[in-house]
């Protein structure tokens, strides 16, 4: 009741009290600096990082341009070129054993495209190597007698499998895998084993096949427009098969130039043969590649790809060169 006989004054004092211990203190004056901010220097001041500057280059990156996709699989190539021409001019065993062991990689990477499907391994590798073996050490007749022999291995090796379920397919993909590197590698021995110039008309079939690969592409990249194979091969037009086709005849006949044991017309003729061999062993391993739905057989040659990428067309063009060396030559 004694609050009831205070005077206004107090009542008054009293409230005003109350309001001003409630009250949140005013702001500094934004021109007075706070001494948090004075002290605090490792602190980011609030907002987006600030964008890293570019790397500074060097006097030689700034001359030097980035080295190309084409510059790269030069680069790639090198070795593989020097190991190449090594292994034709050395020949003998040792150009056999090369190709048994290429055999026998590239018979992998087609075994691996085709996993799905549980192709017959070991007599698949085995008769690979019997058939460069027996091209080396025998004749053509020897390499049809290895391979007729994977017949029976195969389906011995078949038929003990727990399943049976697409077997038959199984056989066939085995078959086709050793008869493409199979006949393809050994025929490249017996290239290079003929009695005279072997070591020559070899370099020929792979200066002319490679030349028509690049003329090829060139040609088409510049002014293909015509699609010849959309369906197995979308790149594929007809100004870059007749580019490359004038490129690998041109690329065997200037390398006879410089054999006088091989007439000119002959090296025309064969350079022509081998131009329009070149183009079916690409698309026949672009249409396995793109049944099997693989982009690359490989990485063994890096950017180049696997072995078939880069020899999908010698595995063609070396049986097709024996057999016009054998007819113009000998």
């Amino acid at each position: 009741m004694i609050e009831d006989l205070d005077p206004p004054s107090f009542r008054f004092g009293r409230e005003r009290e109350q309001r001003e211990s409630t009250r949140e203190p005013e702001p500094k004056p934004s021109f007075l600096p706070d001494p948090d901010d004075l002290l605090d220097f490792d602190e980011p001041e609030e907002g987006p990082a600030p964008e890293p500057a570019p790397p500074a280059r060097s006097r030689l990156q700034r001359l030097l341009p980035e080295m190309s996709e084409t510059t790269s699989r030069v680069v790639v190539a090198i070795p593989w070129i020097v190991f190449a021409v090594a292994i034709v001019g050395i020949g003998g065993d040792v150009f056999a054993l090369a190709m048994v062991g290429l055999g026998i990689l590239g018979l992998r990477e087609f075994f691996r495209m085709s996993a799905s499907i549980r192709p017959i391994l070991l007599p698949g590798y085995a008769a690979v190597a019997a058939m460069v073996l027996a091209a080396h050490f025998g004749d053509s007749f020897q390499i049809l007698l290895v391979f007729a022999a994977l017949f029976p291995v195969a389906f011995v090796f078949a038929a003990v499998r727990r399943s049976h379920e697409l077997i038959t397919t199984s056989i066939a993909f085995t078959v086709l895998g050793v008869a493409w590197m199979g006949l393809g590698f050994s025929h490249a021995v017996l290239l290079r084993d003929l009695p005279t110039h072997g070591a020559a008309l070899l370099i020929d079939v792979l200066v002319a096949t490679f030349l028509s690969d690049t003329a090829s592409y060139a040609s088409g990249r510049l002014f293909g427009t015509r699609k010849i194979t959309p369906r197995i091969s979308p790149n594929k037009t007809l100004e870059g098969l007749i580019g490359g086709f004038i490129g690998g005849t041109l690329g065997f006949w200037f390398a006879g130039l410089y054999q006088d044991w091989l007439p000119g017309i002959d090296a025309l003729l064969m350079g022509m043969c081998i131009a329009l061999i070149a183009p079916v062993g690409d698309l026949f391993a672009s249409m396995l590649k793109r049944d099997l739905g693989v982009k690359d057989t490989g990485r063994l040659f890096g950017p180049h790809g696997g072995l078939i990428d880069r020899l999908d067309a010698v595995l063609f063009t070396v049986v097709a060169g024996y057999y016009l060396s054998v007819a113009f030559v000998y």
